[in-house]
């Protein structure tokens, strides 16, 4: 499966007489699939024909779609006057006239300035014309759209691997390191009676059950076994076919959840440091993963 992003632009445009329809699709992170349309309310009405042609090809994000239809060529239109307000406004300035004392009579500019007495008739809008037009600038926007998304997902695959593999590279400088971890504690400890003047000889049970215990705390080779899986496992949902973000951001959490572990328990000077390293890489990893899909 290709990567998408979260985040895309398409423009698609279709001119049929008497129409010419432009279609702008754009998204922006978000956990859940929420879908905004920006139209005309004579358009309201394709908002039902468009969600099906959408939904299939995201699955989160938050995408705005904004429709623009506009006549290419007029028909002859017609007028309609609201004999009502006509009237009307002459009798205000009769009224007028006779509180002044003096003639006030409309003329055609105080009519056509009255909003409402002189106004063009709408033709009505046929939706199924209509979408005759959208469609075929939709599916443009559509294929665009999913063009770039698919550039920017193959960007942040490249982006994961560069960074999974540096992860793959630490956690096997940490169990290397972690295997001679118990040795290396059993020697600082007797050279440490040794300089206190307490020499102890290799098989003295106390100094046995002090390593024994000191192993135990320290032992991190469950938390290495589950890393190497998540990590195999992160590189599993990045081929999937299935959108792999959701399942990513929890991943990340686990992974980092076993990180923290062995740095609290390896009581290592070299594997904390390069927890830290790991740390920083893996939350780079995690603020990609918002951004895919």
């Amino acid at each position: 499966m290709t990567l998408h992003s979260m985040t895309g632009f398409g423009r698609g445009t279709n001119a049929a007489d008497p129409f010419h329809a432009s279609v702008e699709i754009s998204s922006v992170n978000r956990k859940q699939l929420e879908l905004a349309f920006s139209l005309a309310r004579e358009l309201s009405g394709l908002e039902a024909r468009m969600r099906p042609l959408l939904m299939p090809h995201v699955s989160r994000g938050r995408l705005q779609v904004s429709i623009h239809l506009h006549r290419v060529t007029q028909g002859a239109s017609s007028f309609e006057v609201d004999m009502g307000l006509a009237h009307g406004l002459e009798r205000a300035y009769q009224r007028l006239s006779q509180e002044l004392g003096r003639p006030l009579v409309p003329v055609a500019a105080d009519f056509l300035q009255m909003p409402g007495i002189i106004r063009m008739q709408e033709s009505s809008l046929d939706l199924d014309e209509a979408w005759a037009v959208v469609e075929p600038a939709l599916q443009k926007a559509l294929r665009q759209f999913q063009e770039s998304r698919q550039q920017e997902g193959r960007a942040l695959l490249e982006d994961f691997l560069h960074r999974l593999g540096h992860l793959a590279r630490l956690l096997a400088q940490v169990e290397e390191a972690a295997m001679g971890r118990c040795a290396r504690q059993a020697d600082l400890l007797r050279k440490r009676l040794a300089d206190l003047d307490c020499p102890v000889s290799a098989d003295d049970e106390r100094v046995c059950k002090e390593i024994a215990l000191f192993a135990d705390r320290c032992d991190i080779s469950e938390e290495i076994t589950r890393l190497q899986s998540h990590l195999t496992k992160f590189h599993d949902y990045l081929k999937s076919d299935e959108p792999p973000g959701r399942a990513l951001d929890f991943l990340c959490q686990e992974i980092h959840r076993e990180w923290n572990t062995i740095g609290s328990k390896a009581l290592d000077a070299a594997i904390a440091q390069w927890v830290v390293v790991a740390k920083t890489e893996l939350e780079k990893i995690r603020e990609q993963v918002q951004n895919i899909e």
